[in-house]
């Protein structure tokens, strides 16, 4: 029995162009569940649970709930429009981990970087790792419930942020919210490649 041909299953046969799109940041930002609100394809989840030796070194304090951590990638798919389909994939958010980074961002037209507010000191390590690649990025602050709301050009000044640089906002639980911010990321990539 054929089956339709339907984008939760498949790329559309519209389909013109495909772009890797790196989702990034430090440990509990919420990579995996921003990965997880947009695909339209079950993610794949490369995760294991948090051990002892884990919580010595990982700071749990803001994300006690959490009891597993990617130490793979996340991956997903995302058709933008008819013809244009992002591959979305998550990095871990441990430092121990940069060497996957760096094989996650190779390739990549642009990575989308989630930060938490009530620790934004702990996504400069993934940021200067963007730059020294010259991987183009925008930022999502991850608006976690209880976190402090600052000022868009404050986290921007606090990040250290190219004035060009796109910032917003989202919540990883709502699809729409990261869709917004995918879209942000995803015009701002289209503007550099036909920049003179």
């Amino acid at each position: 029995m054929a089956s339709a041909l339907t984008p939760d299953r498949f790329v559309a046969p519209t389909v013109t162009a495909t772009a890797k799109i790196v989702i990034a940041g430090a440990f509990g930002v919420g990579k995996t569940t921003f990965v997880g609100s947009v695909s339209e394809v079950p993610p794949v989840r490369m995760e294991e649970t948090i051990t002892r030796a884990s919580t010595l070194v990982d700071d749990l304090a803001r994300t006690p709930e959490k009891t597993t951590t990617t130490v793979g990638m996340d991956f997903g798919r995302k058709h933008l429009s008819d013809d244009l389909v992002l591959y979305l994939f998550g990095t871990p958010g441990q430092i121990r981990f940069r060497f996957l980074w760096e094989e996650l961002i190779a390739g990549a037209l642009g990575a989308l970087v989630l930060v938490d507010p009530r620790n934004l000191d702990a996504s400069h390590e993934v940021l200067g790792l963007l730059e020294d690649n010259g991987v183009s990025y925008a930022v999502a602050v991850n608006q976690f419930d209880g976190a402090p709301h600052y000022p868009l050009d404050e986290v921007h000044e606090a990040l250290a942020l190219a004035g060009h640089t796109p910032l917003t906002v989202c919540d990883a639980r709502e699809r729409a919210s990261c869709m917004q911010a995918l879209i942000q990321l995803t015009e701002y990539l289209v503007r550099l490649e036909l920049r003179p």
